[in-house]
């Protein structure tokens, strides 16, 4: 466990990550800058933290998809998740109450029954999942006002070996092909990176429980360990926000197995807060439906936007329901849009010319 009494105060450390610039910040789900951040602080201490404990490998991804810290260190740094059975956990619950509101919930199951019978597809460990999508960056100060840029694409390999493995993919952005790797601290051998919750790989997600109960009992679990590994604060964890985010991250740049896919949308009506959004638009500009939580802590909503007649998945929105430093109500920080997903055999190969 980290000694934070040999570190940074928390006011220091919260003042560090506010100097920090973040070009990028928005490319991740705001119940995720907390973990970034936190694993800058313990970056800083790592010193102490060897004598102790041996430190796990990091993946480092490219300033296009990072927050504030990621960036100041050259990449993020992601702690491994063990995907070890153990479902014993309590599913997220607040105020009592067990499951989202009636209008989302009946929604869910309805996306649910179309993701189910979606088409299962044939993904080998020497193949990559492409993702083609448009999503907005933030280039205002870290913790000030949000400065978005114009929807940009963005593709994304990822490698669909079961690991561990050095390199985990590859995104081509703004002209530029950007690795993502696998980076550990200086004097370390190099240890790849397993596919699980960070990294995860069609013969993953395939591995999930089907049961809902028991799938968002086995989130909550790996987000509970990797919170603890962190040593992160009672009062940074918010049980149900995390198992809102784990699924739309899990949603947003892979090829899901259809069983899958049905069983996270059930999981997710079970989550407390969870409510439906009429009229929601992806950076493609296309209205849908949304399925949306309030993260309170933060101020912001996050929406995932489906087709209001196929219920296909087409993006996510995420806003201000309060006016913080970031700015005011209604304020949009992130917005994006999946326009292509495929299998493919090689690292930049385009599946539309390959077709």
């Amino acid at each position: 466990m980290n000694d934070r009494t040999s570190g940074p105060g928390r006011a220091e450390r919260e003042e560090l990550a506010r100097l920090l610039p973040a070009p990028a910040e928005r490319d991740l789900p705001p119940g995720r800058h907390l973990h970034h951040k936190d694993t800058l602080m313990r970056l800083i201490d790592q010193d102490g933290d060897r004598a102790t404990a041996r430190p796990r490998p990091r993946l480092l991804r490219p300033a296009v998809l990072l927050p504030a810290v990621g960036l100041a260190l050259g990449g993020v740094l992601l702690t491994t998740l063990a995907v070890a059975g153990q479902d014993s956990a309590p599913a997220p619950s607040a105020s009592g109450t067990a499951t989202a509101p009636r209008g989302a919930a009946v929604l869910l199951d309805r996306i649910a029954s179309v993701a189910g019978r979606s088409s299962e597809q044939t993904v080998t460990g020497d193949q990559f999942v492409y993702v083609r999508t448009l999503q907005t960056g933030n280039e205002g100060k870290f913790g000030g006002p949000v400065k978005l840029t114009e929807p940009r694409e963005r593709e994304v390999w990822m490698a669909q070996t079961a690991g561990p493995v050095i390199d985990v993919g590859l995104i081509h952005q703004d002209g530029s092909y950007i690795p993502i790797t696998v980076g550990v601290p200086d004097g370390e051998p190099a240890v790849g990176y397993p596919a699980g919750l960070d990294r995860p790989t069609y013969a993953w997600l395939a591995s999930l429980p089907t049961e809902p109960d028991v799938l968002l009992r086995r989130l909550t679990t790996e987000i509970t360990r990797d919170q603890d590994s962190r040593d992160t604060p009672a009062e940074d964890r918010d049980q149900a926000q995390d198992a809102f985010d784990a699924i739309g991250e899990l949603l947003r740049e892979t090829v899901m197995p259809p069983r899958t896919a049905a069983a996270l949308y059930k999981a997710a009506a079970k989550i407390p807060g969870v409510t439906e959004d009429s009229d929601a638009v992806d950076a493609a500009g296309r209205h849908g439906i949304g399925v949306a939580r309030d993260n309170t802590r933060t101020g912001e909503r996050t929406a995932w936007i489906f087709d209001s007649t196929t219920l296909e998945y087409l993006g996510e929105r995420s806003y201000l329901i309060r006016d913080t430093s970031m700015g005011s109500k209604g304020t949009l920080v992130h917005v994006s849009a999946v326009l292509e997903r495929a299998v493919v055999d090689a690292l930049r190969e385009d599946p539309s010319t390959t077709a």
